[in-house]
């Protein structure tokens, strides 16, 4: 069914492009009062219309940002050349107006932005032309009424922000539901998976277990036995351990103490226990964390979380690499960004984080984020991670502020 979306989403766009070609091969051989000649500005037209229509046709199989920048950037000359070379066409001055919005159609606010410099800067050098240098009439409607057509274009440009920023937020909530909904769905499953998998398997492991520590310290097996005993105990150890990871995820424990955590104490302590650990891999770490910052959830949990997400940076990174964390309040919400420059992961890797089993460690089992994802979603947060390929990766945890915090400070105060 996506497939299918995405098909007619590209026949769209093909279509679009296609006619936007034709319109303009008309304006340059049809009713073109310069056309016929060698008429440089002619010339010029022909060229941007053969610039602008190779750039659409050509974009769906590159899609990067410096290529969008490249058809904004041509659509604008192609406009602007419009407005000064056929001056009696006055719907050319709405046009320029609008060459932001075309930009809000990629998605890019970057793209956005730049449209909406670089149009300024157009318009600006635009008007102090036709106010100063030019002599003739040929932007008489122009200068007419100068500071209307000044505030007409600051109106649309308010109108076309205000458009760009309500899209942009809908499609930022629209993305984190989604994620959400996703994550949910992995949680679900693994929690059906593992309920099935304890039961199961724990019973006869710890039968195995037992009886493999009552033949360690039978004196009978020789040393190299004993030594393949303690072999077998440590992995059925290892196996203890990943089934208890998945009754963490399958019976979360919906009773635990509930407190105010001070996430500076918190991330203190987390630093303080992993900081031998960075310092094993040559890697150091960097704690840049306000002051009365406060949530509400358990502190064990707070730290298991952090443990793993610090953990986890500090194995990816190279030698003598940092490792950030980073944390603030902005908007009634706590921010804690943990921050490595390691290997970096694609698009489709991040995607895939947080489903059973899936983990890009050579031993790994996928768990340790699972519990990542279950307590920062227990407590009405959220995670996000942003990485590329060898420029490291950003993970962003976001909790709701704990108002009890500046209260809890204020008693400590008053003692």
């Amino acid at each position: 069914m996506k497939h299918i979306k995405q098909d007619r989403n590209q026949k769209l766009y093909y279509l679009t492009a296609f006619v936007s070609t034709i319109l303009m091969v008309i304006g340059v051989l049809f009713f073109n009062p310069r056309s016929g000649g060698t008429d440089p500005g002619y010339i010029f037209h022909c060229v941007l219309v053969l610039l602008l229509s190779a750039s659409l046709f050509i974009y769906p199989r590159y899609g990067s940002h410096f290529f969008r920048k490249t058809i904004i950037t041509i659509a604008s000359l192609y406009l602007y050349m419009l407005f000064f070379l056929y001056p009696d066409t006055w719907s050319s001055f709405t046009l320029l107006c609008f060459i932001p919005a075309f930009s809000i159609l990629f998605f890019d606010s970057k793209l956005f932005y730049f449209s909406f410099v670089f149009n300024f800067l157009l318009i600006t050098l635009t008007f102090i032309y036709i106010i100063f240098f030019d002599q003739g009439n040929e932007f008489a409607h122009i200068k007419l009424d100068v500071f209307g057509n000044i505030n007409n274009f600051l109106g649309t440009q308010v109108i076309l922000y205000f458009i760009f920023h309500l899209t942009s937020q809908r499609i930022k909530k629209q993305q984190m539901y989604y994620e959400r909904l996703q994550q949910s769905e992995k949680l679900k499953t693994t929690g059906q998976l593992a309920a099935a998998v304890a039961h199961e398997i724990r019973n006869p492991l710890t039968v195995v277990k037992g009886l493999l520590q009552f033949y360690e310290t039978n004196n009978s097996f020789s040393k190299e036995g004993k030594s393949h005993l303690s072999l077998m105990i440590e992995e059925l150890k290892t196996a203890e351990h990943v089934l208890s990871q998945f009754l963490a995820i399958a019976k979360p424990d919906e009773h635990q103490h509930m407190e105010t955590v001070n996430v500076r104490d918190a991330l203190q302590s987390v630093t303080g226990l992993l900081m031998s650990y960075g310092l094993y891999h040559q890697n150091k770490i960097d704690l840049q964390v306000d002051e009365d910052l406060y949530i509400t959830a358990n502190t064990i949990e707070f730290k298991q979380l952090f443990m793993n997400l610090v953990k986890n940076a500090v194995e990816v990174s190279t030698k003598e690499d940092f490792v950030v964390i980073r944390a603030e309040q902005k908007n009634k919400e706590i921010i804690i960004k943990v921050i490595d420059e390691g290997f970096g992961m694609s698009e489709e890797q991040v995607q895939a984080l947080g489903t059973p089993f899936y983990s890009l460690k050579s031993k790994g089992t996928g768990l340790g984020l699972m519990i990542c994802f279950n307590i920062v979603e227990k407590y009405k947060g959220t995670i996000r991670f942003q990485s590329a390929v060898n420029q490291g990766t950003t993970v962003t945890v976001r909790f709701p502020m704990s108002f009890s915090g500046g209260l809890i400070k204020k008693q400590e105060a008053w003692v």
